[in-house]
This record gives structure tokens, C-alpha cells and sequence, in this order.
């Protein structure tokens, strides 16, 4: 079925988003598995993985729509030195994938493709449980302090 080119265009650049975000959680996780933060490592790793899906949903949608998915393009990653400041720039990408899949869904909706809006408003889903874990985890630090927070990621 041919799409519209905003739409695809649009699809494209949310896989952008997507694709940024495995790469950028994937190193978290990893430096979270070297730090031995055995849940934050298996959280991120889990959270990378939901990202995953997300691209290959989205490069279904595009083939669909006759377009080319573009997999070559990455947004600027963003590496956290800390488990704290990881957090924080997971939480920006987040806070920017939940605007860029609201834009998205206003964008399908006006140019009437359904199936596209229903795709965004589940991933959309998704990202906002991402930043609820994300927000979670800082109010913990902030509450317990970043030392005891860790101490609770080892197992």
C-alpha cells in the first residue's frame, strides 16, 4: 500500500529515535553489568530490547507503506558516567520519544492513517511505562541516597 511521504518520513525519523536509544541503553546496561549492578543491568538490557521491537515494528510499518526504512541514521547518543547520570539522559531521550510519538500520532491522525496512529499509541505506551521506571528510580535515589540505591542493584 503506498504511504504518505510525511508519514513515512516521520516513521523514519522515530526509527532514528529507536535505534539511538538501543545503542545508547546497550552501553548502559553494559557498564551497569561491569559495575556488577546486576537488576539495573538486566532492567536496561530489558528496556534496550523493548526499543528493539519498537524499530522493527516501525520498519514493518514503512515496508508496508512502500517506503525504505533508513537504519543508518543515529541522533546524537548520549553516555551517563554514572548510574545516576545515566538515568537522567535516559530520561531525556524518553521525555523526547513520548513528544516526538505524540507528534506522531497527531500527524496520522490528520492525514487519516489509522494503522499508523494505532502502531505510535502502542509504543507510545511503552515509552511512557519507560519513563515511569526511569522517574521511579531517581525518586529512589533520592530518597535513599545514591549509595544505598546501589547497594539495592547488586543481586
Amino acid at each position: 500500500m503506498k504511504g504518505n511521504a510525511k508519514i513515512i518520513k516521520m516513521l523514519n525519523e522515530l526509527l532514528a529515535d529507536e535505534l539511538t536509544a538501543i545503542n545508547q541503553y546497550m552501553v548502559h546496561s553494559e557498564m551497569c553489568a561491569d559495575w556488577e549492578y546486576e537488576k539495573l543491568h538486566k532492567a536496561i538490557e530489558k528496556r534496550a530490547i523493548d526499543e528493539m521491537k519498537h524499530a522493527e515494528s516501525l520498519i514493518g510499518r514503512i515496508l508496508f507503506l512502500e517506503g525504505k526504512p533508513t537504519v543508518s541514521k543515529l541522533n546524537k547518543i548520549t553516555i551517563g558516567e554514572s548510574v545516576e547520570m545515566q538515568h537522567k539522559n535516559d530520561i531525556a531521550a524518553e521525555t523526547g520519544a513520548i513528544k516526538a510519538y505524540n507528534d506522531g500520532i497527531a500527524l496520522a491522525a490528520e492525514l487519516g492513517d489509522n494503522g499508523t496512529r494505532e502502531l505510535l499509541e502502542s509504543i507510545l505506551k511503552d515509552e511512557e511505562d519507560h519513563i515511569d521506571w526511569l522517574e521511579a528510580q531517581m525518586d529512589q535515589i533520592a530518597q535513599m541516597g545514591i549509595k544505598n540505591y546501589l547497594v539495592e542493584q547488586m543481586d
